[in-house]
Formats: C-alpha cells, sequence, structure tokens
C-alpha cells in the first residue's frame, strides 16, 4: 500500500526559512532509515506557496491564483511517498519522524489510490500504459 505523507507548513516554512543543519542532519537520518528498510519511494520539502499558483476550475473556465495563500495549517511544505503494507505500519513510521518544525507540527497521511482500485476499463487501461511509459522514461 502507498501512502502520501503530508507535512503541513508553518509561518517559518511559509516566510522561506531554511532548515536548521541540525534538522537537516536528521531528517536525512530518517529518510535514511526508510531507505534502508526500503518503503521510501520519494520524498522532498516544498518552497514557501509564495512561489507557487492554483488554478480554479469553474465549468470550461480557469482562473489562475498566484501565491502567498493565507491558511498556513493548510498548506503543504512537504512530502513523502512511502509503501508499506498498512495505514497502522504508516503511522508507526512517521511517529518515528523528527519534528518537521520548531514547535508544534502535523503530518497527514492519505493512501494512494492504485490503478485496481478503480476495476477494469480502457481508461484505467490507459492509465496503466502511461505510468508504463513514465517508468521507462525515468529508466533513461
Amino acid at each position: 500500500m502507498r501512502f502520501m505523507v503530508i507535512v503541513k507548513a508553518s509561518k517559518d516554512s511559509e516566510a522561506g526559512v531554511m532548515p536548521s543543519e541540525e534538522m537537516l542532519a536528521a531528517m536525512g537520518k530518517f529518510n535514511e532509515e526508510m531507505v534502508k528498510a526500503g518503503i521510501m519511494l520519494d520524498g522532498n520539502g516544498l518552497q514557501s506557496s509564495a512561489k507557487g499558483a492554483r488554478i480554479r476550475f469553474n465549468g470550461d473556465k480557469r482562473t489562475v491564483i498566484d501565491g502567498p495563500f493565507a491558511e498556513t495549517k493548510e498548506l503543504v511544505a512537504g512530502y513523502w511517498i512511502i509503501d508499506v503494507k498498512s495505514k497502522a505500519e504508516a503511522i508507526e513510521w512517521m511517529k518515528r519522524c523528527p519534528n518537521p518544525h520548531a514547535g508544534e507540527s502535523e503530518l497527514e497521511i492519505r493512501q494512494v489510490f492504485e490503478l485496481e482500485d478503480f476495476g477494469e476499463s480502457p481508461a484505467v487501461d490507459l492509465h496503466r500504459k502511461l505510468g508504463d511509459e513514465i517508468a521507462q522514461q525515468q529508466k533513461k
């Protein structure tokens, strides 16, 4: 089962404050443990929402909204994609994570849909084919 672990933003991360050397080292050690256990598929920190944009959809209309965005607690500062046997295992791993921010922090754990969850259809076949193409491109 794949899970996305979302690191919620803080006032400091939104202000562009870089993590301390100690935090980088602690996160590096934690990431190394997950890589050695074979569960970490990807993970990165994200720049502040001031450097981002949102696209709002309303029927055929598209509206672009440039950052920064107001509700810090609703923003994402980073993520991991992990592959574990259960939500309980994902929770146990993430309880070992260093606190990502000074003070109060929050991680959100969400299961990723697998193509098998959607049943069989031509659209699912297309998504499977595209996934294979992406995997081939990444090998180059």
